[in-house]
């Protein structure tokens, strides 16, 4: 069986022509996906409308778009429109953001956030199937028996979602395609499988019909403490200027102490004390760093603990030549 592998561009810096190169290329290198973020920088679907113009198989994903700003009425229109232009190869990666970007960019009330990704699923599902909104069991609006005026090229578009806690993982085993469980550490990951499997079985169906798709940071580079180096900032940054999610996550899994320093110093500005903060432990946890040799044999492990789709990030920042060579190295096998 083919070994299947995305690759997300981040959405900082973003140079459009130069990632319109790189999705080509993983097309042509058998990449399961190609996933493009949204923030406050660029639109998404309007970034993957170019690519899928311009690439043939690989398929073309969200990762993420949030759930506040669009309706749900409208983000159903967009996902049908784009699986039409690209001939059904699109993948909706959803969540729910956070209380500050939505709030205080988007300037949406950050209200129910699980329920609110729960019932605008339902509602994307129902639309894309073709049936009316009346019918889709969501009581946040107040909808009418609307259905689309087109004919959706697929009747289901797999739709992931970026979720940490348990009722949220649940959500995603009942009603997802696939689950997005960034920076939980790889051994640990079979808890979270647990948690699919239990809501795959209310709605009747079998977890290993759901993907598990986190982005993974892994940085190839023969100087094994330099790629650590670079993945302790990440990680400092995910921990201390993201949220709570992923702290809190973490602490619960066991680095409690660890990271609750590396939060602290992050909140007080001592950015590279922060990084310097993540121990090793939780490095390799979370991220692969090391020899291209290792970091494949690696990644080969966090497949056997039920990562059956990691999406791997693009070192935009480091130019075409690296990109390229990044690619052909972690290339999907045969």
């Amino acid at each position: 069986m083919q070994e299947r592998s995305g690759l997300v561009a981040f959405w900082k810096n973003y140079d459009r022509k130069a990632v319109l190169r790189y999705a080509q290329e993983a097309d042509e290198l058998g990449y399961d996906s190609f996933w493009i973020p949204e923030a406050w920088a660029y639109e998404a679907f309007s970034l993957l409308t170019e690519i899928a113009l311009h690439t043939k198989r690989i398929k073309l994903a969200t990762g993420i778009v949030n759930v506040f700003s669009r309706s749900p009425g409208l983000m159903a229109m967009q996902a049908a429109t784009l699986d039409d232009i690209s001939g059904g190869r699109l993948i909706l990666g959803l969540g729910t953001s956070g209380e500050k970007v939505i709030q205080g960019f988007h300037g949406m009330a950050y209200e129910k956030p699980l329920t609110r990704l729960r019932q605008y699923i339902q509602v994307v599902q129902t639309l894309i199937a073709g049936q009316r909104l009346s019918e889709c069991a969501a009581d946040l609006w107040e909808f009418r028996h609307f259905k689309l005026e087109m004919t959706p090229v697929r009747n289901r578009i797999p739709i992931f979602c970026a979720c940490l806690n348990d009722k949220a993982i649940k959500m995603v085993g009942e009603l997802a395609d696939g689950w997005m469980p960034t920076f939980w550490p790889w051994q640990q990951m079979e808890k979270g499988r647990e948690l699919l499997a239990q809501g795959a079985a209310v709605a009747g169906r079998n977890v290993s019909e759901i993907s598990i798709a986190p982005f993974t940071t892994v940085i190839p580079m023969p100087d094994k403490e330099m790629s650590y180096h670079s993945a302790r900032g990440l990680i400092s940054f995910y921990i201390g200027g993201m949220g709570v999610y992923y702290h809190d996550m973490l602490a619960r899994m066991g680095y409690q102490e660890n990271v609750d320093l590396v939060r602290y110093l992050y909140v007080q500005r001592q950015r590279e004390e922060a990084a310097a903060a993540v121990s090793q432990e939780l490095l390799d946890a979370l991220v692969i760093a090391g020899e291209p040799g290792f970091c494949r044999t690696r990644l080969g492990q966090w497949r056997e603990h039920g990562i059956n789709l990691p999406i791997l990030g693009l070192p935009t920042d480091m130019g075409p030549e690296i990109c390229s060579m990044y690619m052909q190295m972690m290339a999907p096998a045969a």
